[in-house]
């Protein structure tokens, strides 16, 4: 496990480890000491850096240049499908088609994914990423032209399909920040917890941002204008060479599906992909069955606000035990939460009343994929960390798309307020998976520990 414990620093901060020379501070800021007295014998100590764990993230050199790029490529995640079934909608009259060509894409970017993520590892970052972006973009140009034109409704499904190739920029700032700070098992939780508060920033903003340039300007401006961030987000990451992680051109072999913990990690992340699905599918038609179906984005935005601020706080604190520990508590703390938008329904019928229950219950979600991707990086093979990442990812899709059939399921033969127990009981597999996980890594640990002999 490559990023278990202290390896070799970055090229430029290379640090002695001999017997006579005082060992560095695990801390970011101290990796930037360039003189050679900071690490002799009787040398005064280095300034201490920033006591805030997120400023201290950001002197690591570079560090600001590639994440800024992250998060313009990042942000039309959140814009592509609400602006593809705004459009589609808007021209077919058919939301029943909008969503199957959405959904057809979701399905290609789980099959598609992956293998873009084995090429940037044995490739790199920049090589990959941005042809595979430009497909992804010309993809999406094609769809915003057969909508306009009235082009057969199979062109839409190859149109959307095309844009599976977008790389996962998340899992590609992750990997920066694994190998930049691989000595800094500290750093590297404060940063996943970073990455996972801008996912959900992302995924909070970018609806509401396409739906107003949709409405505003015309059906077409959402697609667009994301085109055009992704496109230039993906350029400005990709020239920040200098982070980049070094290319391993013979790659571990074996699939990180086969390592060992992958496989009921990855179920996990699937099954908590059904819990934001039908949460989503779930809370429109709840609000819809009030006579407020506009208000199911803001609702849906403070389920997505707890999550982020919880993912910041988790960030700055140093959390006690293993990861494969905590691994387990965090999604049992979520399968907890989640009752709470249930009983909200079921017994206030209030839908400021489910506000509030969902605002609680997203602040376990980031500390949950937080230390389930910390598990995800750790047991990733060395040289296969984009795949590994991606991987996850796609797992996530998969329960997104698994949740949001169910949860459609339950609102349609049972009512809205039934329909949040989907959810819940979509924790409790996660539940079940992160048990089965820890329990794995408990045998191999103590089939893995050596012997003592007896005296």
């Amino acid at each position: 496990m490559p990023y278990d414990e202290p390896g070799a620093a970055p090229r430029s901060r290379s640090r002695s480890r001999s017997p006579q020379s005082p060992t560095c501070p695990k801390s970011p800021s101290a990796t930037s000491a360039s003189s050679p007295s900071a690490s002799t014998p009787g040398s005064a100590p280095a300034a201490k850096g920033p006591r805030n764990p997120y400023r201290r993230l950001f002197t690591v050199p570079g560090a600001r240049a590639f994440t800024a790029g992250n998060l313009i490529a990042r942000l039309p995640m959140g814009m592509f499908s609400v602006s593809a079934v705004i459009m589609i909608a808007g021209a077919r009259g058919s939301y029943a088609l909008a969503g199957a060509v959405t959904a057809t894409g979701l399905a290609a970017t789980a099959v598609v994914a992956p293998w873009v993520a084995r090429l940037v590892d044995r490739h790199g970052q920049a090589r990959i990423a941005v042809p595979a972006t430009a497909l992804a973009a010309l993809g999406s140009l094609a769809l915003v032209l057969c909508v306009r034109y009235g082009a057969p409704d199979w062109t839409l499904f190859a149109a959307y399909a095309a844009t599976a190739t977008t790389p996962n920029t998340g899992g590609m700032s992750r990997a920066r920040w694994a190998h930049l700070l691989k000595d800094d098992p500290a750093g590297v939780h404060t940063a996943n917890s970073f990455e996972q508060a801008a996912d959900e920033l992302c995924f909070m903003l970018g609806p509401v941002l396409a739906a107003f340039l949709c409405g505003a300007l015309f059906p077409e401006a959402g697609t667009l204008v994301g085109v055009v961030l992704l496109m230039s987000g993906v350029l400005v990451f990709a020239a920040q060479r200098s982070t980049e992680p070094p290319v391993r051109r013979r790659t571990a072999a074996g699939s990180p599906l086969g390592a060992p913990g992958m496989p009921p990690l990855l179920a996990a992340f699937l099954a908590t992909g059904a819990v934001f699905g039908s949460m989503e599918v779930v809370t429109i038609a709840y609000a819809d069955a009030r006579g407020h179906a506009s208000a199911a984005g803001v609702v849906l935005a403070l389920q997505a606000a707890g999550s982020c601020a919880a993912g910041l706080l988790y960030g700055a604190l140093k959390p006690g035990g293993p990861a494969e520990r905590r691994f387990p508590l965090c999604v049992a703390a979520m399968t907890a939460l989640l009752t709470l938008p249930l009983l909200a329904a079921r017994l206030t019928g209030s839908l400021a009343v489910l506000a509030g229950a969902l605002l609680v219950a997203g602040m376990a979600t980031a500390p949950t994929m937080v230390t389930g991707m910390t598990l995800v990086q750790r047991r990733t093979p060395e040289g296969r960390l984009n795949e590994g990442m991606t991987l996850a990812v796609t797992g996530l899709l998969g329960g997104i798309a698994c949740g949001s059939a169910a949860g459609g399921w339950a609102v349609e033969h049972g009512s809205a307020t039934a329909g949040y127990g989907v959810p819940v009981t979509a924790a409790g597999v996660a539940l079940l998976m992160s048990a089965a996980t820890a329990s794995r890594h408990r045998k191999a640990a103590t089939a893995t520990a050596p012997v003592t002999p007896a005296a």
